[in-house]
């Protein structure tokens, strides 16, 4: 039993990392699409940015 616990234990374990890393990745793209959003100067790329951001940050809204 202890083998089985063990071995859980390090599944848990690295399913957590690949969870924060995953989480700290996708917070990174969003910022950096909001940057761009308010930073570039030509509009259509604001726009762009914009829209894409309303895509990555959707909420509530069916698929």
């Amino acid at each position: 039993m202890s083998v089985l616990l063990t071995v859980l234990e390090s599944v848990l374990q690295e399913a957590a990392t690949l969870s924060a890393a995953t989480g700290l990745a996708y917070t990174g793209g969003v910022v950096t699409v909001a940057a761009s959003s308010v930073l570039l100067r030509d509009p259509q790329r604001r726009r762009d940015a914009r829209a894409t951001l309303r895509i990555l940050v959707r909420r509530g809204e069916k698929r």
